[in-house]
């Protein structure tokens, strides 16, 4: 199953030619993770900083397809391709207007108090898998 969000590019993610500037589509992308975290694993990044856990990335590949240009509204989709032990990797694509824009394979390690790798827990295990696809 996969996780859909919607965004629209805006002037503070656009450089001075009006398409956005590469950075930018990294924070729209821990947007995408953390919005997915809170709608469908339920655990909030703001709840798992309190409980002094978190999921860094341990890996990121970019594919930068096409420009997006100020005012663009970008589909985002996520899917877990791998999930392990202690970390998931996602593949995280955005569409505008039926063409691709940007796909990004991202890993994100769970972090258990310590701030060493841990198995995910039970609760949100289970939650994950619910999102695992093959890899395309």
């Amino acid at each position: 199953m996969a996780y859909h969000r919607q965004s629209r590019i805006e002037f503070n993610h656009c450089d001075p030619a009006g398409i956005v500037f590469y950075p930018r589509y990294y924070e729209m992308v821990n947007s995408v993770i953390e919005n997915f975290f809170r709608d469908e694993i339920d655990w909030p990044f703001e709840a798992m900083m309190a409980q002094g856990i978190g999921v860094p990335t341990a890996r990121i590949e970019t594919d930068f397809r096409a420009p997006s240009r100020l005012g663009d509204l970008l589909d985002w989709e996520l899917v877990v391709t791998k999930l392990g032990r202690a970390s998931a990797t996602f593949r995280i694509t955005a569409l505008s207007a039926g063409a691709a824009r940007i796909e990004v394979i991202q890993t994100l390690v769970w972090l258990g108090p310590g701030h060493r790798p841990a198995p995910w827990p039970e609760t949100v295990r289970p939650r994950l898998a619910a999102h695992l696809t093959e890899a395309a």
